[in-house]
C-alpha cells in the first residue's frame, strides 16, 4: 500500500513540473497558428497547399494583387506559392543555391553589377510551367529567363 502511495505521489509530481510545459508548448503552436492564419483564406486555396504538402504545419499568408501567397519550408528549402481563390496554383517560387542559377546569370551580375554579390537566388514556375530565375542583388530582383537570358 505504501508503494502504491509512494508513486502515485511521484507521478503527481513528475506531472506537475512537465504540465506546465506541454501548456506553454501547446499556447505556443495555438499562437503561431493565429499569427500565421491573419488573413481570410478561401478554403479551397487552403486544401492546395495542404495536397501538395501534406508535411508542412506552419504557412505564411499575405495577399498579392488579388491572390494569395503562401510561404512556408519545405526539405529545408522556402517555398513561395501564389494561388487563387478556386484553388490555382498560379506560380511557385523555390529557393535555391546562387550556383544552381544558369552560369549566364551569374556572367550578367559580374559583368552590369560590378562589385555585388547575389545575395539569394529563386527559381520560379508559373502555371504553364514556365520556368524563370530570380537573383537577389543590391537589394533588387533580377528576373532571367530559363536559358539566363536577362529580363528586367
Amino acid at each position: 500500500m505504501k508503494n502504491a502511495l509512494f508513486v502515485s505521489a511521484l507521478a503527481l509530481v513528475a506531472l506537475t513540473n512537465t504540465a506546465p510545459s506541454a501548456f506553454a508548448t501547446t499556447l505556443a503552436t495555438i499562437n503561431t497558428t493565429i499569427m500565421l492564419s491573419s488573413i481570410d483564406v478561401p478554403a479551397a486555396t487552403k486544401a492546395t497547399v495542404a495536397r501538395l504538402y501534406p508535411s508542412v504545419k506552419a504557412v505564411k499568408w499575405e495577399k498579392e494583387d488579388g491572390n494569395y501567397e503562401a510561404g512556408l519550408t519545405h526539405k529545408g528549402k522556402e517555398v513561395s506559392l501564389v494561388i487563387d481563390a478556386k484553388g490555382n496554383v498560379l506560380e511557385t517560387e523555390t529557393t535555391i543555391m546562387v550556383s544552381a542559377l544558369p552560369v549566364s546569370v551569374r556572367d550578367y551580375v559580374t559583368k552590369y553589377h560590378t562589385g555585388k554579390k547575389i545575395k539569394e537566388a529563386g527559381e520560379i514556375v508559373d502555371a504553364k510551367g514556365k520556368k524563370t530565375y530570380e537573383a537577389e542583388v543590391g537589394g533588387k530582383d533580377l528576373i532571367f529567363d530559363e536559358k539566363g537570358q536577362f529580363i528586367k
